[in-house]
């Protein structure tokens, strides 16, 4: 798929993976909005990379079709959905809450799945579409602490799996990439970018990835991809 010109949708877009991620696809001549839950960051960074920006908070589950039709008149339309946003919470079984855990999966399950359902109808009637989803390493194995996030990630690519089973006879690509560490302002409570190392993976390598996937020609998609540092010892 050639990127210029498409309408594409950037969860999570202020920071990180999403932001890097939309500003690649800007240069390629896309139309990019990317959304955030912070006003001031949000618009920033829309300024910054050349997109639309929108404040749209996927766990607010209740206001996801109004927030969508707003999207859909923003882009007037969309080819690409990146579900990128998402949190996390890291705790030993024994100290894990409920709160805790409806507060991740409000995000990163729940509120993905209904945004992508609601964007559903618009890429059924044009018979094409693409719908990433970002996983994580941590979706390919568990880990001490990982409980309440890995599960979530879990969540996303068994999501995924079914997705693409459902959606291949309607010429919509669904693609799942899984990064390992990647130095972001994930997890980080001031939300302040982790400082770029030599031997860690940055955002930039996700996008490439992302990028990649979407410009192969509409006629195959490669279904998951995980991405990891070289050499993070």
């Amino acid at each position: 798929m050639d990127l210029k010109g498409k309408k594409i949708l950037v969860t999570g877009g202020s920071l990180g993976i999403g932001k890097a991620t939309a500003l690649m696809m800007v240069e390629k001549g896309a139309t990019v909005l990317i959304t955030g839950r912070n006003k001031e960051r949000v618009e920033k960074a829309a300024q910054e990379i050349g997109a639309m920006a929108m404040v749209f908070d996927l766990a607010d589950t209740d206001h996801i079709a109004e927030n969508v039709a707003i999207v859909l008149k923003k882009l007037g339309g969309i080819d690409v959905l990146l579900n990128n946003a998402g949190i996390g919470e890291f705790g030993l079984l024994g100290d894990i809450t409920l709160a805790g855990l409806q507060r991740v999966f409000n995000t990163n399950v729940f509120g993905l799945t209904m945004l992508t359902q609601a964007l559903l109808p618009t890429f059924k009637e044009q018979q094409s579409g693409n719908i990433i989803n970002i996983g994580s390493t941590a979706a390919l194995k568990g880990f001490a602490h990982g409980s309440v996030y890995t599960a979530s990630k879990f969540a996303v690519r068994a999501l995924t799996q079914c997705w693409q089973a459902e959606l291949r006879k309607d010429n919509i690509r669904v693609f799942l990439v899984n990064p390992s560490e990647v130095t972001t302002a994930f997890n980080q409570t001031d939300r302040v970018e982790k400082e770029v190392v030599d031997n860690k993976l940055r955002p930039e390598e996700i996008a490439h990835v992302i990028v990649q996937n979407l410009e192969m020609d509409n006629r195959g998609f490669v279904p998951e991809v995980s991405v990891w540092a070289t050499n993070p010892f």
